[in-house]
């Protein structure tokens, strides 16, 4: 997910995106203990995009706060 995708989401849907990829992004770590993934890449890659998701999250509420 790019950082204008995460910047066309509301304040809702980007808590909702956060939930959903961290689910994701923890049944991907157990799928991958158990048996290696194709590319485990994709693990840092979630793990980057939830950065983002919360880095726009922390921003907003930054601003709302001043």
């Amino acid at each position: 997910m790019k950082k204008a995708e995460v910047k066309g989401l509301n304040t809702k849907e980007l808590k909702e995106k956060i939930d959903a990829e961290t689910a994701s992004l923890n049944q991907m770590k157990i799928n991958h203990s158990i048996s290696p993934l194709d590319n485990p890449a994709q693990i840092g890659q979630l793990r980057r995009t939830i950065a983002r998701l919360k880095t726009e999250l922390h921003q907003r509420e930054q601003q709302t706060n001043n």
